[in-house]
């Protein structure tokens, strides 16, 4: 029987952004919008080890779990982001406006995944993001595309403590996992209609 899990992965796609609005304690998501161009993702834990020691030895560990920070990479921004999530203004011609009173909102971040034998989806339930920072270069002799990062912060759910989900597909979740990104996966959900 050929092995189902996989061995490693690679490749980010289908990165999607689902605003988050949160009233009386309860947090909603709203429809989860495209972010094309993804690039790359980097999450790093954030947390403490902290040791007490008791009997001349390390007598206990506690460890702290507290997200993750990381940056995304792609190729530009969308709009879609810039408005909904950082909270620029458009006007009637088109043109976006960056103020230095723009609110950002917190978001669930959702991406695939690449394996050697199945694609595996993630969700980060409460992030924040900075603004884009990018790079604009003359063109040389070759047209090399440039990219905006942003940087993330992935924390803690605040009603359940939850960070991040992932999955896999099997023989039991195919309508689950077919319908991901159609809004924001939680536990034991059904699939979207």
């Amino acid at each position: 029987m050929p092995d189902t899990n996989n061995k490693v992965k690679f490749g980010l796609s289908n990165v999607h952004v689902a605003k988050i609005t949160e009233q009386d304690g309860e947090i909603t998501y709203g429809t989860p919008f495209a972010m094309p161009g993804a690039v790359a993702l980097s999450a790093d834990p954030e947390g403490e080890t902290t040791p007490f020691y008791a009997d001349n030895i390390q007598y206990y560990v506690a460890v702290s779990n507290n997200g993750y920070t990381g940056e995304l990479e792609l190729a530009m921004a969308v709009k879609e982001f810039l408005k909904e999530i950082l909270g620029q203004q458009e006007d009637t011609n088109g043109a976006l406006f960056e103020s230095s009173d723009d609110v950002n909102a917190r978001f669930a971040l959702m991406g695939e995944i690449e394996g050697d034998v199945k694609k595996r989806r993630f969700v980060y339930y409460d992030c924040t993001a900075t603004r884009p920072s990018s790079e604009m270069n003359t063109i040389e002799d070759t047209k090399e595309p440039q990219t905006d990062t942003i940087e993330i912060t992935m924390s803690p759910r605040a009603t359940d403590h939850v960070i991040k989900a992932v999955i896999e597909p099997n023989d039991t979740n195919e309508d689950v996992y077919n319908t991901f990104f159609t809004k924001v996966y939680e536990k034991d959900a059904q699939a979207s209609v």
